[in-house]
């Protein structure tokens, strides 16, 4: 999108408000007209009631200064805070579609995007946009009335002495071009530049463990002020560019006003300009020189305000990958039945993650998966919920096609527990209630005794209403992970999907789980991946897979008889015996 059309799609972003700009609009027009009298005031003192003996003049001129300058303060008021209530309205839509759209975003985009470019183009660049909506845009506005409403007057005034004052706009507006052209570049390399110690310092901060466990301190201070310096240096380059530029456009505003001085006082003393004319005239240049000189801070403001409206625009453009169809229905009676179509998928081209997966489940029954990591196990369940779309093939819930239903129909209908356990920086309770917005302390509760984390809650000072801390940092992995079920719990959903839910308890706990989930997964289409035989011996249907395809399937007696890799599996975990194998995958033991 070109630089033009970032500043309409800008600018469009005003017209709901279109009342309140009109009204700040007239107010600039009324500040501006109230300007233009006063150095009148100063030459009817001077020519009329000084040189000219009207003394009686001199009080009525006074208070007409002084309620001039009381209404201009009052319309001066009303388009401030008008266009700042505007530019807050504005930022606070914005900042809320952003949002809205990063929820709406798939899993592909996050993957490929750092948080911390997306923390900086959500704060930093749409803060960037409320100064411009807030002062860029008011002074531009401004300067453009007030530009043009000095030269009617100075033009009416004396001709000849105007046209000697804007011979130097000519080599001004290049200059002020030259600067845009250059000073454009150097903040967008501000923006990016910040956005990538952002991105360094979200991760740093996200990893303390991993850096103060490694004692990697000192690098990780040297990789920040790698990026801290590099932003220096673009600082640094921006401000050489704007001291250059200033100093040269104030030299050419001087030469405006040595040119004004020698030739009007000439025709002061040939008696062809009044000298009370002539210090108006004057004043007149100073409120010309205003805008010119504020025509370069608003360039600089936009070139910045261009370049954070097309990182924030990027991100409002970015379609996801996972939508509603048009005609999506709700997915309101599940009986769970699940079917897999030679079904692939692939995270990028040419790479397939699944290779034409096909199996049937029936409602209420129990999948496992096993497989080495890499084989595709959760890469096959992210499916179900739709978190990526299938290259090829269909993924299907009672007999029909999972894109006709609404995401988040069907995302209500699958219990997830995925691997990584993310709490929110709320109470216990909170974390669970999660699952079901609608859900009291008595089914919160019950979910947590279902899940085996009900005792350890009610040691806990505060109980239910315990703070996690970020990210659950004050549990343990099991705890969090216990949480993490019963949170799935909530939901009552018919179809479960509990990706390695054991992989962070110990043996003790793991054994109340599975005598808590084999009551709770009745009447459930559950599928469990899981590295522990013990935890898959009980399911339906064991799917063994391998470089993202299904190489066998059948109950636990069935592949004992069948295959070969999922005896070898069992002999090393239950056995008790060592099986010579030729695929050696450390990755089978745990």
């Amino acid at each position: 999108m070109s630089g033009t059309m970032r500043f309409k799609r800008l600018l469009m972003e005003l017209v709901p408000y279109w009342p309140r700009v009109l009204v700040a609009s007239f107010s600039t027009l009324v500040v501006l007209a109230l300007n233009l009298l006063i150095p009148q005031f100063i030459r009817v003192v001077i020519d009329e009631a000084l040189l000219g003996g009207r003394f009686f003049l001199l009080p009525w001129i006074a208070v007409g200064i002084v309620f001039v300058t009381l209404v201009k303060g009052l319309f001066a008021f009303l388009e401030r805070y008008l266009m700042e209530k505007v530019a807050q309205k504005i930022i606070y839509a914005l900042r809320n579609r952003l949002y809205v759209h990063l929820q709406q975003l798939s899993f592909s985009f996050y993957e490929a995007t750092q948080t911390g470019q997306i923390m900086s183009r959500a704060t930093a660049d749409v803060d960037m946009l409320k100064r411009f909506y807030g002062f860029g845009i008011v002074h531009l506005f401004q300067g453009i009335v007030t530009f043009a409403g000095v030269g009617i007057v100075i033009f009416s005034m004396h001709w000849r002495l105007a046209t000697l004052t804007v011979l130097t706009l000519p080599v001004t507006v290049m200059a002020i071009f030259s600067f845009s052209r250059k000073v454009g570049p150097a903040f967008q390399a501000i923006q990016e530049q910040l956005a990538d110690m952002t991105s360094v310092l979200q991760e740093n901060i996200s990893g303390i463990r991993v850096v103060k466990s490694f004692g990697r301190e000192a690098e990780e201070e040297e990789k920040f002020n790698r990026q801290n310096l590099s932003l220096l240096k673009k600082n640094l380059f921006a401000v050489r560019i704007w001291a250059y530029y200033l100093p040269f456009l104030s030299f050419l505003t001087a030469l405006s006003a040595a040119a004004i001085l020698w030739y009007g006082g000439q025709e002061v003393i040939r008696g062809q300009l009044l000298l009370g004319e002539l210090i108006a005239f004057n004043s007149y240049l100073f409120m010309l020189v205003m805008p010119l000189r504020m025509l370069g801070w608003v360039v600089s403001l936009s070139q910045r305000a261009l370049t954070a409206a097309r990182r924030v625009f990027e991100l409002l453009d970015t379609e996801p990958d996972v939508a509603d169809a048009p005609d999506a229905a709700e997915l309101t009676i599940v009986s769970g039945k699940i079917d897999f179509h030679d079904v692939s998928f692939a995270y990028r081209e040419g790479v397939d993650a699944l290779k034409n997966i096909s199996f049937a489940v029936a409602p209420g029954e129990m999948v496992a998966i096993v497989g080495s990591t890499g084989s595709g196990k959760t890469t096959l369940v992210s499916l179900i919920l739709r978190f990526y779309e299938p290259t090829v093939g269909v993924i299907a819930i009672d007999d029909n096609d999972i894109r006709r239903y609404t995401l988040q129909s069907l995302r209500r209908a699958v219990g997830f527990v995925s691997q990584e356990t993310f709490l929110f920086s709320e109470t216990i309770a909170k974390n669970i209630g999660y699952g079901d917005a609608r859900a009291g302390r008595d089914a919160i509760e019950s979910v947590a005794k279902a899940a085996q984390i009900h005792d350890f809650i009610m040691t806990l000072p505060q109980g239910y209403d315990t703070l996690v801390g970020e990210r659950g940092v004050n549990l343990s992995g099991g705890q969090k992970q216990r949480l993490a079920i019963a949170r799935a719990l909530l939901k009552n959903p018919k179809i479960l999907i509990l990706d390695d839910y054991t992989s962070s308890v110990d043996a003790h706990t793991e054994c109340l789980i599975k005598q808590a989930l084999a009551t709770l997964m009745k009447g459930r289409t559950s599928f469990v991946i899981a590295q522990r035989i013990a935890t898959v011996v009980a399911a339906d249907l064991i799917l063994v897979m391998d470089g993202g395809e299904i190489i066998s399937c059948g109950t636990h007696r069935e592949l004992l008889e069948t295959s070969l890799l999922y005896r070898e599996i069992y002999d090393l975990q239950l056995g008790g015996k060592i099986v010579a194998r030729e695929r050696g995958d450390a990755g089978w033991i745990t």
